[in-house]
């Protein structure tokens, strides 16, 4: 069984990656860590290089933390919300974990489209954390 975190390098994205690593450690599950982009014009090869980059420092960290994990970043065209759908039912995964960000009050009744379609539609449980 594996967890399957969103991660984007944002405050949230790195509370997301804390939860599901101490979850991992707590299930000793498997950790695989998705970063994804549409890609296409959106996505510049300064962008790419530096995502990648980060992605090695947090293999690094992980590493370190003796979590058995792997990282992948999907440039696929897809919306993040259905690389981690799409991975999470790959993997067979038992939970998902992403980063939700401060809303307004008018805000707070519409989660952006991403998490509510991961809360929606994904095949397992998931956990929303705040940074």
């Amino acid at each position: 069984m594996a967890i399957v975190v969103g991660y984007v390098p944002t405050k949230e994205g790195q509370a997301a990656l804390r939860m599901a690593s101490e979850e991992c450690l707590m299930r000793k599950s498997k950790l695989v860590v998705i970063s994804s982009n549409r890609g296409g014009k959106d996505l510049h090869t300064e962008d790419a290089v530096r995502f990648e980059e980060m992605l090695k420092g947090i293999q690094t960290q992980l590493d370190g933390e003796g979590i058995e994990h792997e990282v992948r970043q999907l440039v696929r065209g897809n919306d993040p919300s259905e690389d981690l759908i799409e991975v999470a039912q790959s993997e067979d995964a038992e939970l998902i974990v992403i980063g939700l960000r401060r809303r307004s009050p008018v805000g707070k009744l519409i989660l952006g489209s991403n998490a509510q379609r991961i809360l929606l539609d994904a095949p397992c449980p998931v956990l929303a954390v705040k940074a």
